[in-house]
């Protein structure tokens, strides 16, 4: 599992998180509301610690099992 901060949703049901550790410049990580456990959407605030782990898609990694910490 790896952690990171939720810096931006929308209301679409997707967003992005901030990844720690992640060095300076590298892109956010993609997630969506399909993948959150124990926490609904629309309760997720920007700026919410998450956990997650990391999977691909066709369209690049993205978050999967994304919780709140």
């Amino acid at each position: 599992m790896q952690n990171g901060t939720v810096i931006k949703k929308n209301d679409k049901g997707f967003g992005f998180i901030k990844v720690d550790g992640a060095p300076e410049g590298s892109k956010d990580l993609f997630f969506h509301s399909n993948e959150l456990q124990n926490i609904s959407f629309d309760e997720l605030q920007e700026g919410d610690k998450v956990s997650f782990t990391v999977g691909d898609s066709p369209k690049g990694p993205n978050a999967l099992g994304v919780s709140k910490v």
